[in-house]
């Protein structure tokens, strides 16, 4: 496979990631945040929940989820470290 599908491979999983991460912090945490108080869950509203926790979450998650998907990338296109050594 070429560097320009890997390249290609590595920008969607990156546009994909990003987008996630747009929808989540200024899509529930700015634009529909009065839409999302009006449901509550445990007290608190869930706007609040969104702006406040769940988008940290959401980070976090992404973070491993972009880590496992680029290692199955790089192996994919044969550009891990194991591969690089041998």
């Amino acid at each position: 496979m070429s560097k320009r599908t890997y390249w290609q491979d590595n920008l969607r999983l990156v546009a994909f990631c990003l987008a996630i991460w747009f929808l989540v912090s200024f899509g529930f945490g700015i634009i529909g945040l009065d839409w999302l108080n009006q449901i509550q869950i445990g007290g608190f509203q869930l706007g609040f929940f969104f702006a406040q926790q769940g988008s940290i979450y959401v980070f976090v998650a992404l973070i491993f989820f972009y880590a496992r998907r680029m290692a199955a990338l790089d192996r994919k296109h044969g550009v891990n470290e194991e591969q690089a050594r041998e």
